[in-house]
């Protein structure tokens, strides 16, 4: 699995930089490139989300939705901002959840 991850990774790195070979857009490039680094820290913070499992499960499914919304940015021009950023809404749901409920979790 984990060789899967890095392959992605290295395959999305590979067409960011052959769009930008045939567009020469560097402002593109350089949005692409820091839309992707958002998307990979957003998806290692989540597994802060892990003890909760339905909150996890949701947060990996909108990790693979910004990838998506990011490579269709790569090819199509059109950002979705919003949803390359919701990520971010199953991380503060689990911080709001153990502020209110406190950690009953073990983390070893």
């Amino acid at each position: 699995m984990k060789a899967l991850i890095i392959l992605a990774i290295l395959a999305t790195l590979g067409l960011i930089v052959y769009t930008f070979k045939q567009d020469k857009n560097l402002k593109k490039l350089f949005i692409t490139l820091g839309t992707f680094a958002a998307i990979i820290s957003l998806a290692v913070v989540g597994n802060l989300t892990r003890p909760i499992m339905p909150i996890f499960l949701a947060h990996a499914m909108l990790v693979i939705l910004a990838w998506g919304a990011g490579l269709k940015y790569v090819f199509s021009g059109k950002y979705y901002w919003w949803i390359i950023f919701a990520p971010m809404v199953t991380i503060g749901l689990f911080l709001i959840l153990e502020f209110l409920g406190g950690s009953g979790h073990e983390f070893t």
